[in-house]
């Protein structure tokens, strides 16, 4: 270990060593400390993150944790939860003794965000605020569990931000022909909502396809990425869950829509985006359909939804439907259950029909 002033640039420099896990020898390095103490507390930092001493700061264990996490977890996960810990939980927690942060004090960060106000007097919300305890908690219990801290205060404490429950909104057929009639002036926006509507795709699934994605002699279309918008650039990256990757038939007249859409498109080559266009323009375009048409107003992945209501309406189980859809468990298909009164109805007049059936049998036996 040492810390040794720069000529070049006038500040600290710190060094330590440590063993990897093939016990090779390395250097840890780390420059550009204004002040000799700073560097000191650095390197007396790293010398407890090594030795897994929980005397360590709760920003030197949190700078291990997102290390770990990133290796793990898909990179919009990992920028999301980058986000809350920077913004959210480090500024209140960073110099604490990791092993000294009680219940009492997760509290009191808890009354911080529930009385937060941004500049335009509006504070988090609900679910934003059981996020980011969530991910408070997901950090105590990497020490609990790999660290030998002996209890996660955040769970302690218990958690913060009501649960509601969302509710679905959904257009009928009828409803969704008149959007979609009402933007068929651009191309591009109309064989884009086609594709939401009648195969229940997610957003950033559409925005992946490319032409070879489709097989118009068998009707279908692969779902096999998902494409994002991260830190500025595109990003292809895979599908929400294992489950998600499928491939889709395609009703007769969307397979010849989207043949004679994508045969329409100049200089395209196989693997390049059919839809390139941004989710902020699909938005832009959802709110221009929805008043033109006169419909309500819902939100894009409502199409998701409405799809359901309209196979679900049709007659097809939880399980088909849930396989085309790419749900990681039928219970999540099951949710739905609430937007299909018509269903329930005729449920209860076929239940009628059979009771109706027995007493006539029971009637005749006698």
């Amino acid at each position: 270990m040492s810390v040794h002033k720069n000529k070049a640039t006038g500040k600290w420099d710190a060094y330590s060593y440590y063993y990897d896990y093939t016990g090779k020898r390395k250097q840890k390095h780390k420059s550009g400390f204004e002040k000799k103490r700073d560097a000191q507390e650095w390197e007396r930092q790293f010398e407890l993150k090594k030795d897994r001493n929980l005397d360590m700061s709760f920003g030197a264990f949190v700078e291990m944790y997102m290390v770990n996490e990133e290796k793990r977890v898909k990179k919009s996960t990992f920028l999301t939860k980058q986000h809350i810990v920077e913004k959210k939980i480090l500024p209140y927690f960073k110099d604490r003794q990791l092993k000294e942060i009680t219940a009492a004090d997760v509290i009191q960060w808890q009354n911080e965000m529930i009385s937060f106000k941004n500049g335009k007097g509006k504070g988090h919300s609900q679910d934003y605020l059981r996020t980011i305890h969530a991910q408070l908690s997901a950090i105590f219990n990497h020490a609990v569990n790999l660290y030998g801290l002996l209890a996660n205060p955040a769970r302690q404490a218990g958690a913060m931000g009501k649960q509601f429950d969302k509710e679905m909104k959904f257009w009928t057929k009828e409803e969704f022909q008149r959007f979609v009639e009402a933007i068929a002036n651009k191309q591009r926006s109309y064989y884009a909502f086609e594709m939401l509507y009648w195969c229940g795709i997610r957003e950033g699934e559409l925005l992946a396809l490319t032409r070879e994605d489709f097989d118009f002699a068998k009707q279908t279309v692969r779902i096999n990425k998902t494409f994002q918008k991260l830190e500025g650039k595109d990003h292809i990256g895979t599908p929400k869950t294992q489950k998600s990757n499928r491939t889709i038939i395609m009703p007769d007249f969307l397979s010849e829509e989207m043949e004679m859409y994508i045969d329409s498109l100049y200089g395209y080559r196989p693997t390049d985006r059919i839809f390139q266009i941004s989710k902020s323009f699909l938005h832009h375009e959802m709110d221009r359909g929805a008043k033109a048409a006169g419909v309500p107003e819902i939100r894009i992945h409502d199409l998701r939804h409405s799809h359901v209501s309209l196979l679900i309406n049709m007659g097809y189980s939880a399980l088909a439907i849930g396989e085309r859809l790419g749900h990681e468990s039928i219970k999540v298909t099951y949710c739905y259950a609430h937007l299909f009164p018509t269903v329930q109805t005729e449920m209860a007049k076929k239940l009628g029909a059979e009771r109706e059936e027995i007493l006539d049998v029971q009637k005749e036996e006698r």
